[in-house]
């Protein structure tokens, strides 16, 4: 399954959440870009965080944030993202 732009801004969203605490998320206000506010929605409803505009990532979006990480890493050829 090729990915698609809904795809892209989840993950965009999901590697911006920070690995190195679980006591800090994201917030996404209601007036940020809506494919952003949409993106975060979906990430709830999927089980991946505990907010519908961000909050915390659970432990499936941890493993999520993990894998999106390394495929940055690996395609942008970047040791750290």
């Amino acid at each position: 399954m090729p990915y698609n732009a809904d795809l892209v801004h989840e993950m965009n969203l999901l590697v911006k959440f920070p690995m190195h605490s679980d006591l800090e998320g994201i917030k996404v206000r209601s007036d940020a870009m809506p494919e952003l506010v949409q993106a975060a929605q979906r990430l709830y409803a999927k089980g991946l965080v505990t907010q519908e505009d961000g909050g915390y990532l659970t432990h499936s979006g941890h493993q999520a944030v993990e894998h999106a990480k390394s495929v940055l890493r690996i395609l942008t050829g970047k040791v750290s993202v």
